[in-house]
């Protein structure tokens, strides 16, 4: 939606001009709920109050200007805006003591329907529909009598709750953002990034709701259940703009005159919700599209070792299937899929030096011309392109709990967003029976939750459906061909690119002071898919492209979550992994009801032709396409669903994105001896050897794994081993290393010394670790490596992804950076290649072994010698060179430095809390009954 022309207000002037006006208003805010009422009769809930969950900062994510405002100026804010985010911090400092009692003061009721004393506000959008919320929390329990009103009901929910939210992604979702809602720095790298991995025309929007409409069946019910989803959303915006009580940030961002209320907001449409979904499937359903990082790294090992020997050490640095992983499935089962061949076709490797990434950015004028801005923006920049690790499950099934029903601690890492990304609802209607939690625009249906006798969650599953071709480039008119063609070779034809453009153009308002500027965003597509770069193979001008199954399909996986609200659809685990074979984007999926336990991964994974290697660049050569590849709507043949990692009733599954089973092979490095997922086996393992799993000792393995320093636990036995294999007698290495294991001896985690202290236990430990693993990797592993693959390495894996989103020493800042204050952490790093390298030069046997020596060339006393000295240069290093603070955080504060911050999506912002790596919206259910 373009924006008017609109000179800001500087804020001070235009908290005088309405301050006035937003104190009118407030009591007439005050009493915009409907008189609470009887509750409406809930659905069949064979619960029995075991299901709880969480969602953290709190449900009502809309606020007006005047809310805004009075929260800027004296500190109140809207009901419901952060009551979910004191239980959720707690946790961190009350799971040891934790009782079943005392579960529902860390996570809500999520029982279906709402106690008539618990009613605190009833509204009928339509005669078909009620919207009951909760006092406790405010959710949205929405009861139609047809499934039309149901759907209406769900979509005026939505934008009661999350409006701005939804706009914002809507944008994002079109590469507009930025003239949307200003032109910051982080604004325009995320709109550019997403551009570069999902752009579409509207026409091609609208396609895919064309394709879903001819399947008709459920698809067709699909839409007529988004259609009337709209309606609501629709009705709400027309509402709320008439009486002035929609979200601030529109009047911020100069959509709406906060004076007059000249302006407007552009209704949704069926288009704007497979923009949303298509932002939601780059974001969490991806997976692979690595390959020429992964090139690259083989490249460099072979320039520095020779041709098999380099090999040899890319392929153990890969652990494309490492025997030491660990593995959801863990009962022997295997999946072979996207396996490695002894000797793959062709292979394009790039010519070393000559890959060059592809710009997006063309006709840059005013402020699009600096790469810094004085604004925030709205979301980070990095949102899309920096490495993400989401989300975790735990259960066990009935045969190992204390009652003998399934027990089961699951959700999403999504971020943390103020307002949150997701939304909580209760949908009943006709055909829809359900609660939990979904992404904010395309809540028509539960995503994640339960419904009356099973729950369901999901992990990012990430398995390889990207691929990278080596495009032959070409020129009709007989001029030289160079990598500055735009035209490529298809099956002999010399093809032009297709150019795909967004314009885009900000001025600067209340929210955004940036500066007017524009650009064009432009992304050339391929038949072999979208232009992600540039180089030459074998001297030849080639363009890379990135080819993802799911791209131009966002929108079909709207069948599978339908299924998973349908409790004629889904009544068994049979049932469930039926519904979410209809979902074709990278998830593990796990089902808990009374009596079984199950998981299923899927995903639309493409048939490659034989021997291709799926982790390196390929030829755009027929023989070398996906089976049946159709590039007309990219279409291939896929694995069928015997072929996906699937299993009923293991003794227990966990999963914090690690490797799903035998023969699966791991998309892009990092899967090897050391993972998270680690935290989470080890625990419940013992717990499943003890008998007797109930929902508390369930919920204090997630929360004992959520505060743990991963390489604290499985990295730093070895370097204490290696270090007292002789006398320490240096005082400073003496003492660090004294209190690195009195940390380990206290668990290693990452806690406060006290709840609300604002520091940690073993702060000088801590601090230690933090410098030294940069310094560590480093040390061991550069002068094998050489400077050329290390810095390879780096670019196919980070060092380290500690929990202030950096650590300090000499390695390089972008292979130890990662999103700072977002909670999830230690997902991506160095820490299985130091544990293999270490155990061997201890002498220990090591499964699937680095193929040459590292630390110290494989001798122990040099080995221990680059220990020491590592060691002793990390705790030289104060707190402040260690957390060298930022726009939250003052330098050398380490606690502050790790925490969790809401990131503000809007004008209402939230307080910071203690470190935790757990799912942003979370689930603890055991079902006692079944229909």
């Amino acid at each position: 939606m373009p924006r008017r022309p609109h000179v800001p207000l500087p804020l001070p002037r235009l908290l005088a001009a309405v301050l006035a006006v937003a104190l009118l208003l407030v009591p007439a805010l005050a009493t915009t709920p409907t008189a609470a009422a009887p509750a409406t009769a809930a659905a069949a809930d064979y619960c029995a109050g075991r299901c709880n969950d969480i969602l953290p900062p709190g449900e009502n994510g809309n606020a007006t200007l005047a809310e805004i405002l009075l929260n800027r100026v004296f500190g109140t804010r809207p009901a419901h805006t952060d009551d979910q985010l004191g239980p959720y911090a707690s946790l961190a400092s009350g799971y040891p003591g934790l009782t079943e009692a005392g579960l529902r003061s860390f996570f809500n009721d999520a029982s279906f329907g709402v106690p008539a004393d618990q009613v605190a506000s009833t509204a009928s959008p339509r005669s078909d529909v009620t919207i009951v919320r909760d006092k406790a929390t405010g959710v949205p329990h929405v009861t139609g009598t047809t499934r039309y009103g149901t759907e209406f009901g769900a979509g005026y929910a939505a934008a009661q709750d999350r409006l701005w939210v939804m706009d914002l992604f809507r944008h994002v979702g079109r590469g507009e953002l930025s003239g949307f809602a200003g032109g910051a720095a982080a604004n325009r790298q995320l709109e550019q990034t997403f551009w570069r991995a999902a752009p579409y025309t509207e026409a091609e929007l609208q396609q895919q709701i064309d394709v879903l409409s001819s399947r008709g069946g459920r698809a067709a019910q699909a839409l007529a259940d988004a259609s009337a989803y709209l309606d609501g959303i629709n009705k709400y915006i027309q509402q709320a703009y008439d009486s002035r009580t929609f979200p601030g940030e529109y009047d911020l961002t100069g959509h709406v005159d906060p004076i007059t209320n000249a302006g407007s907001i552009a209704p949704f449409t069926l288009t704007d919700l497979v923009a949303l979904a298509s932002v939601i499937g780059a974001l969490f359903g991806s997976g692979g599209g690595g390959e020429l990082a992964s090139a690259q790294v083989k490249s460099a090992a072979e320039a520095r070792y020779g041709k098999d020997a380099g090999d040899a050490v890319w392929r153990s640095l890969r652990e494309a299937e490492d025997p030491e992983a660990v593995q959801t499935l863990h009962d022997g089962q295997a999946f072979p899929y996207a396996t490695v061949p002894d000797d793959p076709r062709g292979v394009a490797m790039p010519d070393p030096g000559s890959v060059v990434s592809e710009p997006e950015v063309y006709d840059a004028t005013g402020s699009a011309q600096s790469a810094a801005t004085g604004a925030k923006g709205v979301l980070p920049g990095n949102l899309l392109s920096a490495k993400h690790g989401m989300s975790n499950a735990l259960l066990v099934s009935g045969a190992h709990t204390d009652d003998g029903h399934p027990v089961a601690v699951f959700g999403p890492q999504t971020g943390y967003f103020a307002p949150q990304l997701l939304m909580l609802e209760e949908l009943q209607g006709p055909g829809i029976s359900a609660r939990g939690a979904a992404f904010a625009g395309l809540s028509f249906y539960v995503e994640l939750g339960r419904g009356q006798d099973y729950a369901w969650s999901a992990t990012s599953a990430g398995q390889d459906i990207t691929d990278t071709y080596a495009v032959p480039l070409c020129t009709s008119d007989g001029s030289p061909v160079t990598t500055s063609s735009n035209s490529y070779l298809w099956h002999g034809t010399c093809t032009p690119f297709e150019r795909l453009e967004r314009k885009d153009a900000w001025s600067p308002t209340t929210a955004d002071s940036t500066p007017a500027g524009s650009y064009t965003l432009v992304s050339y597509r391929t038949n072999y898919g979208l232009v992600s770069a540039r180089g030459t193979v074998g001297g030849a001008p080639v363009a890379f492209t990135s080819l993802r199954s799911t791209y131009r399909h966002e929108a079909d996986s709207i069948i599978g979550f339908q299924e998973f609200n349908d409790p004629g659809a889904v009544h068994d685990a049979a049932s469930f992994q039926q519904a979410a074979q209809d979902i074709n984007y990278t998830f593990n999926w796990f089902y808990a009801d009374s009596r079984d336990i199950a998981y299923y991964n899927s995903g639309s994974n493409p048939v490659r032709a034989p021997g291709v290697d799926p982790g390196l660049p390929v030829l755009a050569q027929p023989a070398y396409e996906w089976a049946d590849f159709d590039p007309a709507g990219n279409t291939a043949r896929y694995t069928p669903p015997a072929e996906h990692p699937q299993s009923v009733n293991q003794d227990y599954y966990v999963s914090w994105n690690n490797k799903q089973a035998t023969g699966y092979t791991a998309a892009g490095f990092g899967n090897g001896s050391v993972h998270r997922a680690n935290l989470l086996d080890a625990r419940v393992k013992s717990l499943v050897q003890q008998g007797k799993v109930s929902r508390v000792a369930l919920t204090r393995a997630m929360e004992g794994a959520a505060l743990t320093d991963l390489r604290a636990e499985d990295v730093l036995p070895d370097l204490i081993r290696v270090l007292r294999s002789a006398p320490v007698t240096d005082p400073a290495a003496l003492a660090a290393l004294q209190n690195l294991e009195a940390w380990l001896a206290d668990g290693g985690t990452r806690h406060e010394s006290s709840p609300g202290s604002g520091a940690y236990a073993d702060a000088d430990a801590i601090r230690v670790m933090d410098a030294w693993w940069p310094l560590l990797a480093d040390g061991v592993m550069r002068p094998g490596l050489g400077d050329q693959l290390f810095t390879a390495l780096t670019g196919a894996l980070q060092i380290d992804e500690s929990p202030s989103g950096r650590s300090g020493g000499s390695g390089p800042v972008s292979a130890n950076e990662a999103i700072p204050h977002k909670g999830s952490s230690f997902q991506y790093g160095w820490w299985s290649y130091l544990d293999k390298d270490l155990r061997a030069v201890l002498g220990d046997g090591v499964a699937g072994p680095l193929a040459r020596p590292f630390c110290g060339g494989g001798d122990l006393a040099a080995c221990r010698t680059v220990l020491l000295n590592t060691l002793a240069q990390a705790a030289a290093q104060g707190p402040a060179q260690v957390y060298p603070g930022d726009g939250d955080c003052a330098a050398g504060d380490q606690w502050c430095a790790d925490t969790v911050i809401q990131r503000p999506l809007g004008g209402v912002t939230d307080a910071k809390t203690t470190w935790q790596n757990r799912p942003t919206y979370q689930q603890v259910v055991q079902f006692p009954a079944h229909r």
